[in-house]
């Protein structure tokens, strides 16, 4: 229950690397603008499969899950992660993400369920102020 005048709960968000993808630079740099923005972040380590990410996301108890994705393997890692956390039951859980994904592909994985897309060149304000204002409505919402 939140307290009138209580800073909001911070989020608690996983941050992926999933399959052969060895460029985490990214993924490091959001890790670091999510904590400083006073969220629990959680970041798995390089090489991950989709069903370790989900297993992390679920021990976590993660309101979402943001996966980088350099290798072009976007359209295949995105469906296989979230299949895996509606496979342990956690479909609730928001996945969004980043990294090179061709504009034209934006909108399929949108319409799969991932929730956002940021780009190269996307700046760490511009993910955390997603966060305020999309995500936690939606888990906030949803826990109500």
């Amino acid at each position: 229950m939140d307290v009138p005048g209580a800073p909001p709960r911070k989020l608690r968000i996983v941050v992926a690397k999933a399959g052969l993808d060895g460029h985490d630079r990214g993924a490091k740099i959001v890790v670091r603008a999510l904590a400083d923005a006073g969220h629990e972040v959680i970041y798995t380590g390089l090489h991950q499969t989709p069903e370790m990410i989900a297993a992390t996301a679920v021990q976590e108890s993660a309101d979402a899950v943001g996966l980088s994705v350099m290798s072009g393997a976007h359209m295949t890692v995105f469906p296989a992660v979230m299949a895996a956390l509606a496979a342990r039951g956690a479909s609730d859980v928001v996945v969004f993400g980043g990294g090179i994904v061709p504009a034209a592909e934006v909108d399929a994985l949108k319409k799969m369920g991932v929730a956002a897309i940021f780009p190269p060149g996307a700046s760490t304000a511009e993910i955390v102020q997603w966060i305020e204002q999309e995500l936690r409505p939606r888990v906030e919402g949803a826990a109500a």
